[in-house]
């Protein structure tokens, strides 16, 4: 098969990017989209915001994607949105899932959330932990959606932080997976079993691009979570986590391997050749570890004079939303000595030319001062 990664630099939407994704961003899009496409209007927020879905394709194999359920979390909706632009190209693949999966997908679960760059709703509620009482609205049309058009498999949409990385390596988290549970034991049931054999698929599909950077989410039980409770309602169901590529705070790279991840796990679905991939190999995918910062800078003393030696700082971004698009603002996390850590970037206060990096760098610079 071509190179999916390539494939997606040619359908790439390249009038959405960045980390701020809305409704008036995708609305216009979904607009302009062929006849084959089928868009509905299927509830509103809390805010009276519309909820939208796209449908297509006319086959038996039924798929079920929602992105944006965390409003702050929009690189699975750029890449649906590819994967739209993708199918709208007359492709012999395009044609192979049109003929064989009918899918649905809703790109933005919760507008208003999307809208002020939070990651719950206008109640302040994590729509991914109301999946079983289901009070707030955007947490009903998803049920309902899920409820009308019965799919067979299930595709919840998600990123996660920069913290993230694989197993004990220091390397990234760009792209994690998760079987979710149906039960506290954790055990494997026939649809989590699949679940598992599609992302052995995908990872398979990954490592072509991003060796060793893709992890395996935590998989403890929680039913009030939506993948959990699909699971538990017998879908086989796939958490996406969108995470961190080298010098890609706007996740255009990471964006283009959730494409990819997408439309392989479509594809095999398309195919039914499932069985081919052996479940096992799941437990191969190194579970995520924690271990990343955004900025690490090492020997911090040299700078503050009042801490001991070999200490150092481990800085995170705080993502926020100034005029319509998203700044990283660092915010010192730890001060202490600790090895075990990694960092995006790297500074050490021995190297004279590390140590020139942060004194030009003011807002660092008066940062680590202040502190």
């Amino acid at each position: 098969m071509a190179n999916l990664k390539a494939i997606h630099s040619t359908i790439k939407v390249k009038s959405i990017q960045g980390r701020y994704i809305t409704n008036d961003d995708v609305f216009p899009f979904l607009e302009k989209l062929e006849q084959k496409f089928v868009v509905e209007n299927i509830g509103i927020s809390v805010l009276g915001k519309t909820i939208k879905s796209v449908t297509f394709g006319t086959g038996v194999h039924k798929i079920f994607m929602w992105s944006q359920m965390h409003g702050n979390e929009s690189t699975t909706t750029k890449a649906v949105l590819d994967l739209l632009n993708f199918m709208s190209v007359d492709s012999d693949l395009a044609v192979t899932i049109l003929e064989k999966c009918t899918i649905k997908i809703i790109p933005i679960l919760n507008p208003d959330g999307a809208e002020v760059y939070t990651r719950v709703n206008a109640n302040e509620v994590d729509l991914n932990r109301d999946a079983q009482n289901r009070l707030q609205p955007e947490s009903r049309v998803l049920r309902d959606t899920y409820e009308k058009f019965q799919p067979d498999y299930c595709f919840n949409l998600h990123d996660q932080r920069t913290i993230f990385n694989v197993g004990p390596t220091a390397k990234p988290a760009t792209v994690s997976f998760l079987a979710p549970a149906h039960d506290e034991e954790r055990s494997i049931s026939e649809t989590r079993g699949e679940s598992m054999q599609l992302i052995v698929a995908m990872n398979q599909e990954l490592q072509k691009y991003i060796p060793g950077q893709v992890g395996r989410y935590d998989d403890g039980f929680n039913a009030n979570c939506v993948g959990d409770t699909f699971q538990m309602l017998n879908k086989p169901t796939i958490l996406f986590e969108s995470g961190h590529f080298p010098e890609d705070y706007e996740r255009e790279e990471t964006r283009a391997l959730i494409f990819c991840a997408i439309l392989k796990g479509v594809r095999i679905i398309a195919e039914q050749t499932i069985g081919e991939y052996e479940q096992k190999k799941y437990f191969e995918i190194p579970e995520n570890g924690k271990l990343f910062y955004d900025i690490l800078i090492k020997n911090i003393e040299i700078i503050s004079n009042s801490l001991p030696k070999d200490t150092s700082v481990g800085i995170l971004f705080k993502e926020q939303l100034v005029s319509k698009k998203i700044t990283f603002i660092p915010k010192i996390e730890k001060i202490e000595k600790f090895d075990s850590y990694f960092g995006h970037v790297t500074y050490n206060c021995l190297n004279i030319n590390d140590l020139k990096k942060i004194e030009a760098d003011k807002i660092l610079y008066h940062l680590l001062i202040r502190n």
